[in-house]
């Protein structure tokens, strides 16, 4: 059986949250629920990263404007994870060139990303936090779920992904105009925090 639609739903996770993609693969791997994770995600020193790393994204995902912070340098990051991910399973599997794997992967990864990251600017239009804790909950859920059902039931679950992402690229071009808000207060912050440098700066400079 081919991994592409493992590769294809991981590929949409990573780009969501890629370290809990790895720690999820990495476990069911370890406790022997699946066959097909590589003995590369299993290794402890990887569980143990990915498992600080998520945490690290579980708080700074829910704060407003961190949250994009964060997301803005994760751009490389999580295309990266998803493509790493997609030619270890590849090679683990040889049903699927690892090249072609990782630019599944890593593709999938960079769209889904952008659907987050733009979602994200649009949710931090809004002045409550409680919008970015949901969104945020439902996102880690998600991901959990979808890569858990991807262990047992993996073509059914890439066409579960293929529809969120292509729903999610739609509904991105909808927020399009709460996205330029965003990016506008967050450059009136820039520029305000520059003159205020300035005006506290010593005389003469």
């Amino acid at each position: 059986m081919s991994v592409l639609p493992l590769v294809f739903t991981s590929g949409w996770a990573s780009g969501i949250n890629a370290y809990a993609v790895v720690l999820l693969l990495g476990v069911f791997g370890a406790t022997g629920l699946s066959d097909d994770v590589p003995e590369t995600l299993q290794r402890p020193e990887v569980l143990v990263t990915a498992g600080v790393l998520f945490l690290c994204e579980a708080v700074a995902d829910k704060i407003p404007y961190v949250d994009s912070a964060w997301d803005s340098v994760h751009t490389l990051i999580r295309p990266a994870a998803g493509a790493w991910v997609g030619a270890v399973l590849a090679g683990q599997s040889g049903s699927l060139n690892d090249a072609v794997a990782g630019l599944v992967g890593g593709s999938t990864a960079l769209a889904s990303h952008a659907v987050k990251a733009g979602t994200r600017m649009a949710v931090n239009t809004s002045p409550e936090p409680l919008s970015n804790v949901i969104v945020s909950l439902a996102e880690d859920l998600g991901v959990a779920g979808l890569v858990t059902f991807a262990i047992f039931h993996p073509q059914a679950a890439a066409i579960i992904a293929a529809v969120l992402l292509v729903g999610g690229l739609v509904i991105l071009i909808f927020l399009i105009s709460r996205i330029r808000r965003f990016l506008r207060r967050r450059a009136q912050r820039r520029e305000e925090k520059r003159l205020a440098g300035r005006s506290g700066s010593p005389p003469g400079w």
